[in-house]
């Protein structure tokens, strides 16, 4: 475990590198769509500044008596870190931001590849810095010593799960699909993100198993229980894009025209 680099704070250190990451691929993105409306920078700040907050008081609402919550300003200072929670502030974000400017063109398709790697990087902070997972016999598990298990609140000796490699890989392979392969596929407008956010829901959901978090109910975590409830929305929404055909050239592209000799 390595809270600290030097005097830096790690998970944040590496937050910061995932959210520079992100930046430069929307950049490019943007640019090879020509999609350089000035009031793109708007979104952009609507996208961090919601996902900020969001990732600080995702958590906060954990007690039915909100006497039983902390308060917002405890939240905010202390408070658990919510990925889920990020994503969600992101997303209202760039729509209130979207709406206050009159920019209507869809920025999903810029968004996905950014978030994907962005997210790998940032998720590097939380493999130095957090809780691994539930314990495994595989040879593959992460032994943490008597103080980081102190620090994290883990069992020590023993192999531990290393969840957050597997997240990082999730998304380091969303990110290589979305940037050398969907992105040149023929989508309708912001599509590639809603794939995205749909892989991403199913993988967290299952990955969750072995995360180590805290039992809310029938055996979920809270953050299962969230996705319950959304990514079922998220999936109905690709299913019916699929049966209207809107994934033709993705799911059955035309074969390539042979050249006479």
């Amino acid at each position: 475990m390595y809270p600290t680099l030097g005097r830096v704070p790690t998970h944040e250190l590496f937050v910061l590198l995932g959210v520079v990451a992100a930046g430069v691929v929307f950049a490019l993105e943007a640019r090879r769509r020509g999609q350089t409306d000035e009031r793109l920078a708007f979104v952009i700040l609507g996208a961090v500044v919601g996902g900020a907050v969001f990732m600080r008081l995702g958590t906060w609402l954990q007690h039915v008596d909100l006497r039983d919550n902390a308060s917002l300003a405890e939240q905010w200072l202390y408070g658990n870190r919510s990925i889920l929670g990020g994503l969600v502030g992101a997303w209202l974000g760039v729509h209130v931001a979207k709406r206050a400017v009159g920019y209507r063109v869809r920025t999903g398709d810029l968004f996905a590849p950014a978030v994907a790697l962005g997210m790998a990087v940032g998720r590097i902070g939380c493999l130095l810095t957090e809780s691994p997972g539930t314990p495994t016999s595989g040879g593959w598990g992460i032994t943490l010593d008597a103080a980081a298990a102190a620090r994290t609140g883990a069992p020590a000796g023993v192999g531990l799960h290393p969840s957050f490699v597997y997240e990082i890989a999730f998304h380091l392979v969303a990110f290589v699909l979305l940037w050398c392969w969907l992105r040149h596929r023929s989508l309708p407008p912001g599509e590639s993100f809603v794939w995205y956010v749909g892989a991403y829901g199913v993988f967290r959901f299952l990955v969750e198993f072995v995360r180590g978090n805290d039992v809310a109910w029938e055996g979920l975590t809270r953050p299962q229980l969230f996705l319950m409830a959304t990514i079922p929305l998220v999936l109905l929404r690709i299913v019916v894009q699929v049966r209207r055909g809107a994934y033709r050239d993705v799911l059955h592209p035309a074969p390539r025209e042979q050249v006479p000799t």
